[in-house]
């Protein structure tokens, strides 16, 4: 079987005339052989302008936990739908989806909600600013927390580019960046607890901001001790500890990685996986850091937060992943997968690893040993890997380029076997 693509292929050039690259997000440009154009959706599967079936581990680049158009989200959005799209105020809705929040997220004594996981991280900075009158933030070389200037910078850098390990450079991750902000940014390698005391110690950051897990660009845990003591650092130079669950809330535990770590930050940020596809995001925190919202002259806006038809598929999301057993599952299917690749790749002769926590699965080809920061990452053979993608792909299997694979509760043992035997095909091809 070898699926074709030259409807999308077609369509993409047509609509280069209206949408710069065809696309609304430059995470959607580049791909092999040609970004796809979809028609519909439903449970593990993509359908395609092409007529294919496409098993899919995109997941809309993560936020599909419950698979593609699941009847509880969907059926309460519909609900909703003949009761009213935007008020200006509030709603009963509204409130319900932050009851669940703060119930299931154990920083959460308090949520805003906003649209993008790129609001709810400057939201989450500037109320760390207020909160510590204090100007600079840390982040991390390879985590991602959103396209805003003042947090693009040292994404996916290029060693040379970056610096020594100890001292990395700020590289701005977009032309057009404003370059001033990167004296409001300092960075460092994560994972190394060290580093990180020696530069709290300058008492001068008014947050530290960090995936708790690494799953933007690979799937790595944080070394044993490592977020115990970012937090008590963190407390011992008057800093606030912001977790940006974007990837991994409501993806690696209902609680996100903060209850899988059974660490609890000052604030955390949260989208995707919030709302299986619809555009909510949320900021949670203790309360009275949250409190300035509405009391310490901090602005947070935004026509569309809490917007009424959001609120009610976040609402049915979260009652779906709080289910007793729902992280049980795919975490054993998950694991079956894992298993299968490192043994189909090993076979093959591939040098590769297979990490993961559940829900997200990464590929490292090239690597020999498990990646522990970004500059182990950087070491990836991605030409190969991409190679690999465009091979699964013509076999029905969607895989990100990036070495990510997203897992939902419609992934079951059928679909991990269909995704194994894709994967025996396609190491045979590259």
């Amino acid at each position: 079987m070898s699926l074709h693509f030259s409807k999308s292929e077609a369509a993409m050039r047509r609509a280069e005339n209206v949408i710069p690259g065809g696309v609304n997000s430059y995470a959607r440009i580049g791909m092999a052989p040609t970004p796809l154009v979809f028609s519909s959706a439903k449970g593990a599967y993509l359908y395609d302008i092409d007529g294919n079936k496409l098993l899919d581990y995109y997941l809309g680049m993560g936020p599909m936990i419950l698979g593609h158009s699941p009847a509880a989200v969907i059926d309460a959005v519909k609900a909703q739908l003949d009761a009213g799209l935007l008020y200006a105020g509030q709603s009963e809705i509204e409130f319900e989806a932050a009851q669940l929040v703060c119930s299931l997220v154990p920083a959460a004594e308090r949520v805003r909600f906003s649209s993008s996981g790129t609001e709810a991280v400057q939201a989450a900075l500037r109320v760390a600013r207020a909160a510590t009158g204090r100007t600079k933030f840390l982040k991390f070389e390879g985590h991602y927390h959103g396209w805003a200037d003042n947090v693009l910078w040292s994404n996916r850098p290029g060693l040379q580019e970056a610096g020594p390990r100890e001292a990395p450079i700020p590289i701005a991750g977009s032309a057009g960046q404003d370059t001033v902000l990167a004296d409001s940014v300092a960075i460092l390698p994560w994972n190394d607890l060290g580093l990180l005391r020696e530069r709290l110690a300058l008492g001068d950051l008014s947050a530290v901001i960090m995936e708790p897990a690494m799953c933007n660009a690979g799937a790595i845990a944080p070394r044993p001790g490592y977020l115990e003591g970012a937090l008590d650092a963190c407390r011992a130079n008057g800093t606030l500890l912001i977790f940006d669950e974007t990837i991994t809330g409501f993806r690696l535990a209902p609680g996100g990685a903060q209850q899988r770590f059974g660490i609890t930050p000052d604030i955390a940020t949260f989208a995707k996986a919030i709302a299986n596809g619809f555009a909510v995001s949320a900021i949670t925190g203790r309360a009275d850091v949250m409190d300035r919202f509405a009391h310490g002259g901090v602005i947070h806006g935004g026509t569309y937060n809490a917007q009424p038809l959001a609120m009610a598929a976040t609402a049915a999301t979260l009652r779906e992943v709080s289910k007793p057993g729902f992280y049980d599952v795919i975490e054993e299917n998950a694991q079956v997968l894992m298993d299968g690749l490192r043994k189909i790749l090993h076979d093959a002769g591939i040098t590769a690893t297979v990490t993961g926590f559940g829900a997200v699965v990464h590929i490292g080809f090239g690597l020999k040993t498990l990646p522990s920061e970004w500059r182990d990452l950087s070491q990836m053979d991605r030409p190969r890997y991409s190679a690999f993608c465009h091979a699964m792909l013509k076999r029905g299997v969607r895989l990100l380029e990036r070495g990510t694979a997203f897992l939902s509760s419609e992934h079951g043992k059928a679909q991990i076997e269909e995704t194994l035997t894709a994967a025996r095909e396609a190491v045979r091809e590259i």
